[in-house]
Protein backbone atom coordinates (compact mmCIF):
# COMPACT_ATOMS: atom_id res chain seq x y z
CA UNK A 1 0.00 0.00 0.00
CA UNK A 2 1.49 3.26 -0.90
CA UNK A 3 2.07 5.84 1.78
CA UNK A 4 -0.29 8.26 2.45
CA UNK A 5 0.70 12.10 1.30
CA UNK A 6 0.29 15.49 2.85
CA UNK A 7 -0.89 16.22 -0.61
CA UNK A 8 -3.74 13.58 -1.12
CA UNK A 9 -7.33 15.52 -2.61
CA UNK A 10 -5.37 17.97 -3.73
CA UNK A 11 -3.99 19.96 -7.38
CA UNK A 12 -0.69 19.62 -8.31
CA UNK A 13 0.55 22.07 -11.45
CA UNK A 14 3.40 21.64 -14.02
CA UNK A 15 4.66 24.39 -15.55
CA UNK A 16 7.15 23.26 -18.54
CA UNK A 17 6.96 20.92 -21.53
CA UNK A 18 10.69 19.61 -21.39
CA UNK A 19 11.89 16.22 -20.82
CA UNK A 20 11.80 17.60 -16.84
CA UNK A 21 8.47 18.92 -17.39
CA UNK A 22 6.83 16.15 -19.26
CA UNK A 23 8.20 13.28 -16.60
CA UNK A 24 7.03 15.28 -13.55
CA UNK A 25 3.20 15.55 -15.17
CA UNK A 26 3.44 11.54 -16.17
CA UNK A 27 4.71 10.40 -12.63
CA UNK A 28 2.04 12.79 -10.92
CA UNK A 29 -0.40 11.20 -12.91
CA UNK A 30 0.96 8.13 -12.73
CA UNK A 31 1.15 7.86 -8.92
CA UNK A 32 -2.63 8.84 -8.33
CA UNK A 33 -1.40 11.14 -5.37
CA UNK A 34 -3.04 13.93 -5.86
CA UNK A 35 -6.80 14.37 -7.27
CA UNK A 36 -6.01 16.59 -10.01
CA UNK A 37 -2.89 16.97 -12.22
CA UNK A 38 -2.79 20.26 -14.39
CA UNK A 39 -0.21 20.71 -16.98
CA UNK A 40 0.63 24.72 -17.83
CA UNK A 41 1.97 26.00 -21.11
CA UNK A 42 1.35 26.57 -24.40
CA UNK A 43 0.12 23.12 -25.25
CA UNK A 44 -1.35 22.22 -21.96
CA UNK A 45 -4.71 21.33 -19.69
CA UNK A 46 -4.06 25.41 -19.26
CA UNK A 47 -2.75 27.63 -21.79
CA UNK A 48 0.05 29.91 -20.78
CA UNK A 49 2.93 31.94 -22.10
CA UNK A 50 5.16 32.53 -19.77
CA UNK A 51 6.03 35.66 -21.25
CA UNK A 52 3.20 37.72 -21.30
CA UNK A 53 1.20 38.51 -18.17
CA UNK A 54 -2.43 38.97 -19.58
CA UNK A 55 -1.74 34.95 -20.84
CA UNK A 56 -0.17 34.20 -16.83
CA UNK A 57 -2.95 36.10 -15.19
CA UNK A 58 -5.60 34.26 -17.41
CA UNK A 59 -3.79 30.92 -17.10
CA UNK A 60 -4.50 31.39 -12.88
CA UNK A 61 -7.93 32.29 -12.81
CA UNK A 62 -8.82 28.97 -14.93
CA UNK A 63 -6.59 27.35 -12.25
CA UNK A 64 -8.78 28.98 -9.63
CA UNK A 65 -12.14 27.71 -11.18
CA UNK A 66 -10.23 24.09 -11.95
CA UNK A 67 -9.71 24.35 -8.04
CA UNK A 68 -12.96 25.21 -6.80
CA UNK A 69 -14.79 22.96 -9.57
CA UNK A 70 -12.54 19.88 -8.14
CA UNK A 71 -12.74 20.64 -4.32
CA UNK A 72 -9.30 20.23 -4.29
CA UNK A 73 -6.75 22.89 -3.35
CA UNK A 74 -3.41 23.68 -4.83
CA UNK A 75 -0.70 21.79 -2.90
CA UNK A 76 1.92 21.91 -5.38
CA UNK A 77 3.48 23.77 -7.90
CA UNK A 78 6.28 22.64 -10.18
CA UNK A 79 7.78 25.41 -12.57
CA UNK A 80 10.00 23.36 -15.09
CA UNK A 81 10.34 25.68 -17.54
CA UNK A 82 13.75 27.41 -18.96
CA UNK A 83 15.97 28.39 -21.66
CA UNK A 84 19.91 27.78 -22.30
CA UNK A 85 20.30 28.00 -25.89
CA UNK A 86 18.00 28.06 -28.36
CA UNK A 87 15.75 30.73 -31.16
CA UNK A 88 16.82 33.94 -29.71
CA UNK A 89 19.43 32.52 -27.05
CA UNK A 90 22.74 31.44 -27.18
CA UNK A 91 25.22 30.08 -24.10
CA UNK A 92 28.12 32.78 -24.21
CA UNK A 93 31.49 31.69 -23.48
CA UNK A 94 33.17 35.08 -23.92
CA UNK A 95 31.46 38.62 -22.96
CA UNK A 96 32.12 39.02 -26.65
CA UNK A 97 29.22 37.46 -26.82
CA UNK A 98 27.50 38.88 -24.89
CA UNK A 99 23.84 40.09 -26.95
CA UNK A 100 21.26 42.44 -25.17
CA UNK A 101 17.90 40.78 -27.08
CA UNK A 102 19.53 37.54 -26.12
CA UNK A 103 20.07 38.19 -22.90
CA UNK A 104 16.55 39.91 -22.42
CA UNK A 105 15.18 36.94 -23.55
CA UNK A 106 16.60 34.04 -21.08
CA UNK A 107 15.96 36.57 -18.71
CA UNK A 108 12.12 36.58 -19.72
CA UNK A 109 11.70 32.31 -19.59
CA UNK A 110 14.35 32.01 -16.55
CA UNK A 111 13.35 34.71 -14.14
CA UNK A 112 10.28 37.05 -15.08
CA UNK A 113 7.82 33.98 -16.24
CA UNK A 114 8.46 32.10 -12.82
CA UNK A 115 8.13 35.60 -10.80
CA UNK A 116 4.74 36.25 -12.89
CA UNK A 117 3.78 32.54 -12.18
CA UNK A 118 4.72 33.22 -8.11
CA UNK A 119 2.72 36.52 -8.58
CA UNK A 120 -0.56 35.03 -9.68
CA UNK A 121 0.15 31.08 -8.53
CA UNK A 122 1.16 31.71 -5.05
CA UNK A 123 -2.49 33.66 -3.60
CA UNK A 124 -4.08 30.52 -4.69
CA UNK A 125 -2.12 28.02 -2.12
CA UNK A 126 -4.83 27.58 0.66
CA UNK A 127 -4.00 29.60 3.84
CA UNK A 128 -3.50 26.56 6.62
CA UNK A 129 -1.44 23.53 5.87
CA UNK A 130 1.58 22.26 3.89
CA UNK A 131 1.98 23.19 0.24
CA UNK A 132 4.93 23.85 -2.25
CA UNK A 133 5.66 26.12 -4.83
CA UNK A 134 8.78 25.01 -6.59
CA UNK A 135 10.79 26.08 -9.65
CA UNK A 136 14.07 24.63 -11.21
CA UNK A 137 16.91 26.20 -11.16
CA UNK A 138 20.74 25.31 -11.93
CA UNK A 139 23.64 24.90 -10.09
CA UNK A 140 25.41 27.50 -13.09
CA UNK A 141 23.34 29.94 -11.09
CA UNK A 142 25.11 29.72 -7.82
CA UNK A 143 27.79 32.63 -7.46
CA UNK A 144 29.38 31.35 -4.75
CA UNK A 145 30.18 27.85 -6.80
CA UNK A 146 30.72 29.37 -9.86
CA UNK A 147 34.64 28.76 -11.25
CA UNK A 148 34.46 28.43 -14.71
CA UNK A 149 32.48 31.92 -16.21
CA UNK A 150 30.61 31.97 -19.17
CA UNK A 151 26.70 31.52 -20.03
CA UNK A 152 26.17 34.88 -18.80
CA UNK A 153 23.09 35.24 -20.09
CA UNK A 154 21.91 31.50 -17.93
CA UNK A 155 23.78 31.97 -15.24
CA UNK A 156 22.77 35.42 -14.77
CA UNK A 157 19.17 34.60 -15.01
CA UNK A 158 18.91 31.48 -12.61
CA UNK A 159 21.06 33.70 -10.45
CA UNK A 160 17.78 36.28 -10.52
CA UNK A 161 15.32 33.47 -10.22
CA UNK A 162 16.97 31.72 -6.95
CA UNK A 163 16.72 35.75 -5.48
CA UNK A 164 13.06 36.42 -6.56
CA UNK A 165 12.28 32.97 -5.27
CA UNK A 166 13.56 33.87 -1.60
CA UNK A 167 11.77 37.08 -1.63
CA UNK A 168 8.63 35.58 -2.61
CA UNK A 169 9.44 32.92 0.25
CA UNK A 170 9.64 35.45 2.86
CA UNK A 171 6.17 36.97 2.01
CA UNK A 172 4.85 33.78 1.53
CA UNK A 173 5.46 33.05 5.39
CA UNK A 174 3.62 36.39 6.45
CA UNK A 175 0.43 34.81 5.28
CA UNK A 176 0.89 30.70 5.08
CA UNK A 177 3.82 29.95 7.58
CA UNK A 178 3.02 26.27 6.25
CA UNK A 179 3.66 26.85 2.34
CA UNK A 180 7.21 27.12 1.11
CA UNK A 181 8.68 28.43 -1.86
CA UNK A 182 11.79 26.89 -3.05
CA UNK A 183 14.54 26.73 -6.20
CA UNK A 184 15.71 23.51 -6.70
CA UNK A 185 18.73 22.08 -8.78
CA UNK A 186 17.62 18.95 -10.59
CA UNK A 187 21.36 18.10 -11.64
CA UNK A 188 22.68 16.94 -14.92
CA UNK A 189 19.45 15.16 -16.80
CA UNK A 190 19.18 13.85 -20.59
CA UNK A 191 17.09 16.66 -22.42
CA UNK A 192 17.50 18.60 -25.11
CA UNK A 193 18.43 21.34 -23.10
CA UNK A 194 21.57 19.85 -21.92
CA UNK A 195 22.41 17.89 -24.46
CA UNK A 196 25.11 20.17 -26.19
CA UNK A 197 26.73 20.52 -23.12
CA UNK A 198 26.95 16.75 -21.67
CA UNK A 199 30.91 16.12 -21.20
CA UNK A 200 32.24 12.38 -21.02
CA UNK A 201 32.24 11.11 -17.65
CA UNK A 202 29.02 13.48 -16.16
CA UNK A 203 26.55 11.62 -14.14
CA UNK A 204 23.82 11.93 -16.44
CA UNK A 205 20.20 10.74 -15.13
CA UNK A 206 16.64 10.07 -17.29
CA UNK A 207 14.03 12.19 -16.87
CA UNK A 208 12.25 9.70 -14.84
CA UNK A 209 15.00 9.43 -12.16
CA UNK A 210 14.97 12.90 -11.56
CA UNK A 211 12.05 13.70 -10.93
CA UNK A 212 11.35 11.09 -8.93
CA UNK A 213 14.20 12.57 -6.96
CA UNK A 214 12.74 15.96 -6.93
CA UNK A 215 9.68 14.37 -5.79
CA UNK A 216 10.52 12.76 -3.39
CA UNK A 217 12.48 15.96 -2.18
CA UNK A 218 9.27 17.45 -1.93
CA UNK A 219 7.69 15.68 0.34
CA UNK A 220 11.17 15.84 2.18
CA UNK A 221 11.21 19.47 2.91
CA UNK A 222 10.05 21.06 5.53
CA UNK A 223 8.42 24.91 6.11
CA UNK A 224 11.69 25.96 7.70
CA UNK A 225 13.43 25.01 3.97
CA UNK A 226 11.04 27.90 2.33
CA UNK A 227 13.42 30.44 0.43
CA UNK A 228 15.85 28.31 0.37
CA UNK A 229 17.98 26.84 -3.04
CA UNK A 230 18.66 22.69 -2.60
CA UNK A 231 19.98 19.74 -5.40
CA UNK A 232 17.95 17.01 -5.29
CA UNK A 233 19.97 15.51 -2.59
CA UNK A 234 18.27 18.16 -0.55
CA UNK A 235 21.75 19.73 0.42
CA UNK A 236 22.09 23.62 0.14
CA UNK A 237 23.34 24.87 -2.95
CA UNK A 238 25.75 28.09 -2.29
CA UNK A 239 24.02 31.18 -3.19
Amino acid sequence: MRRMSVFDAATAVVVGSGGIGSALLAQLRSDGRYAQVLALGRSGDIALDLTDEASVAHAAAQLATAIATASAPLRLVMVASGVLQGPGVAAEKSWRDIDAAQMARAFAVNAIGPALLAKHLLPLLPREGRSVFAALSARVGSIGDNRLGGWYSYRASKAALNQLLRCAAIELRRSRPQALCVALHPGTVATPLSQPFRKSGLAVQTPPAATAQLLALVERLQATDSGGFFDVSGQPVPW
